[in-house]
């Protein structure tokens, strides 16, 4: 059977018989209007989102066949909890909180790339994603949202695969992540307080014996780096293996460029 196919990107629930797909249909002789509405359908939770659409057309027959692409299911679920980016120390740090019904959302969005046999699975793979993302569940870790959902504490909404949320529980959500921004805030300004006097405490010592006090005092990688970078070149007077005064390397440039004129 002869088969031609067409590829687009459109936007979820919103294609048109406009540009791309229109011009790129009509000549097939199909009626334009069921495969856009078809599409519509099946990209309906897309909403607000740019989707790959791919409509193969049998042309001696006319039947026509609508599959479509997903964004990976981390950027799904970044778009439902409204943030850039997933938290870069999950353990500690929680980035957004998610409802029942958004999880369900993204598990029937993702429903064809999941391994999950039924939605409740799809639904834990979802909610595992979400851990390694420092996001969490109606409230709670994922390991724990895991247990609730086996102890059949959504079984409505799962059996009812309710996938919305009310304009009070978005802003319930929204004054949560931004409650959460600020605890990690406060928890960065504990630790670089702390990490400050303990090499304050050490001046003179080497870069090591430093970083392995601050690895002792559970100051995160993240603050270590910003706080005691690797030395490229160590500056003239400076020990091996000790950090360089501050100022020292821009001094020592600014002495070197005097020297040659």
């Amino acid at each position: 059977m002869p088969t031609q196919t067409v590829e687009a990107l459109v936007e979820g629930g919103k294609a048109s018989a406009a540009p791309p797909l229109g011009p790129a249909l009509g000549p097939l002789g199909i009626n334009v209007g069921q495969v856009v509405s078809e599409i519509n359908k099946k990209t309906a939770l897309f909403q607000g989102m740019q989707v790959p659409v791919k409509v193969s057309v049998d042309t001696a027959t006319k039947a026509f066949n609508v599959s479509i692409g997903t964004p990976p299911a981390s950027a799904l679920i970044k778009k439902e909890a409204g943030i850039e980016k997933g938290s870069s120390n999950p353990l500690m740090d929680k980035v957004a909180d998610l409802r029942i019904e958004q999880i369900i959302k993204v598990a029937k969005m993702k429903e064809g790339q999941l391994l999950g046999k039924g939605l409740t699975s799809k639904i834990k793979e979802i909610i595992g994603t979400c851990n390694s993302m420092g996001i969490l569940v109606e409230g709670k870790p994922a390991v724990e949202a895991i247990k609730m959902v086996n102890d059949g504490a959504f079984a409505d909404e799962i059996r009812s695969e309710k996938t919305e949320l009310t304009a009070e529980e978005l802003k319930e959500l929204d004054a949560e992540r931004k409650k959460l921004a600020e605890e990690i805030e406060k928890r960065r300004e504990e630790f670089l307080a702390r990490a400050k006097a303990i090499i304050d405490a050490m001046a003179g010592k080497a870069r090591g014996e430093i970083k392995a006090k601050l690895v002792e005092a559970a100051i995160p990688t993240k603050i270590i780096d910003e706080l005691l970078p690797a030395t490229t070149a160590a500056a003239p007077g400076a020990e091996a293996g000790k950090p360089a005064a501050p100022g020292a390397g821009a001094a020592a440039a600014k002495k070197e460029e005097k020297g040659k004129k």
